[in-house]
């Protein structure tokens, strides 16, 4: 099926899908997340469609809208705060995948998602925060990173860093703010990613994540738990 052929909706001034299995994710999204944790991940959806918009025609054909939906509306679904969604010993990416894996294969017609389409969600989820890998692998993994990283640090960093295919521009951004507020963002991501140093430390010492438990997490320390640290004690000569 051709995701560009299917029914559209706007919403936050962006044109975008509407498929039931968009709306199930939506409220999936709604009810493990917060209210702040919803926001993000819609904003991000919608970002990256404007991202996308801006691209050549033929560009644009050949992405899986809907899968690409679905991977940056479940992209944070590691952030939850119920057990039953989340691991104690996975990093948030995987937990999010894992979850999103779990919905495609009990949500999704069979017929229109085979594992393929539902691996490529699962990467473009576990590799959403790994900036020095997701824009070398297909294109929905690589727009869900700079959809994410967009929405995070605003249009004209994202540029910066990221480049040409940025293409949003900073009305459209501040359109999807206006529908879906960004006020208190920061405090939010900063209390997320604290909450998984103290629950979970053991996932955060080799990603950023660790950086918040250094810099705000009282007792937490990275000190002898890196890479480094195991090679120089264990490698063998």
């Amino acid at each position: 099926m051709n995701s560009h052929q299917l029914p559209t909706r706007v919403l936050g001034g962006i044109t975008v899908l509407n498929t039931e299995l968009i709306t199930k994710a939506q409220d999936y999204a709604r009810k493990y997340l917060g209210d702040q944790g919803y926001k993000h991940v819609i904003r991000s959806w919608l970002i990256g469609q404007a991202i996308i918009s801006h691209l050549p025609a033929g560009a644009q054909q050949s992405i899986d809208l809907e899968a690409f939906a679905i991977s940056n509306l479940l992209h944070d679904m590691g952030w939850s705060t119920s057990k039953d969604m989340v691991s104690d010993d996975k990093i948030f990416e995987v937990d999010g995948a894992n979850a999103a894996r779990e919905f495609l294969n009990k949500e999704a017609p069979a017929a229109e998602w085979d594992k393929h389409r539902i691996q490529l969600v699962w990467d473009a989820i576990a590799l959403h925060t790994s900036s020095d890998i997701a824009p070398h692998k297909e294109t929905e993994v690589a727009l869900t990173n700079a959809a994410i990283f967009t929405e995070l640090v605003g249009v004209q960093v994202s540029k910066s860093l990221i480049g040409g295919v940025v293409g949003i521009t900073e009305e459209e951004f501040d359109g999807i703010a206006k529908e879906f507020p960004r006020e208190g963002l920061r405090g939010y991501l900063r209390e997320t990613m604290c909450g998984l140093c103290k629950r979970k430390p053991e996932t955060t010492y080799l990603n950023f994540v660790g950086d918040y438990g250094e810099r705000y997490v009282e007792g937490y320390s990275k000190e002898g738990k890196l890479i480094v640290d195991l090679f120089e004690e264990c490698v063998t000569e």
